[in-house]
């Protein structure tokens, strides 16, 4: 079974994540990342895919332009590129999941890495989810993470004043 991970958002590579650095790299990437190798274990798992997006960046590490970074012999993170070639936050990324959705079937296609299975991590991978899902005829996964309202409402009954917490999550 190949499957496909997505998580768009925030900086992946194999090893020392920059889980803190902002607010998109956070929980989430840590997750996504110990289920990306917990199925690479699995017997029946043949390979997993772990598609991101690609940075080029002189504020980051050359890590995040690397197209394809193997993880182990069965994972791997493809890197594909949208939305420019800086940083840039995830709620910026939306006016280029299209993007994101066209470079990432053509790569697929052009490498035969067409999964089984589609599990996407966010809102942002879920909507690429769903169009891939669909142009490739293969089932997908939801995990939505970060939902918002029940996270400001912990912080909130947690004593954080609103203010703080806005500034500091968005």
């Amino acid at each position: 079974m190949r499957i496909h991970l997505y998580s768009l958002h925030g900086l992946f590579r194999a090893e020392n994540l920059e889980i803190g650095r902002d607010a998109d790299n956070g929980g989430q990437i840590a997750y996504v990342m110990e289920l990306a190798r917990a199925l690479s274990r699995r017997p029946e798992v043949t390979h997993v895919h772990l598609f991101t997006r690609r940075i080029e960046d002189e504020a980051l590490s050359a890590d995040y332009a690397n197209p394809v970074e193997p993880v182990n012999e069965k994972l791997d993170i493809r890197r594909i590129g949208f939305g420019g070639k800086k940083y840039l936050p995830k709620e910026l990324l939306w006016a280029h999941l299209d993007e994101f959705v066209t470079n990432a079937v053509t790569h697929i296609k052009s490498e035969k890495i067409i999964p089984d299975w589609i599990h996407s991590h966010y809102a942002d991978a879920g909507y690429v989810a769903s169009e891939l899902s669909a142009m490739l005829n293969v089932p997908f996964v939801h995990t939505g993470h970060s939902l918002g309202q029940p996270k400001l409402q912990k912080l909130l009954a947690g004593g954080m004043p609103e203010a703080e917490a806005m500034e500091r999550y968005r």
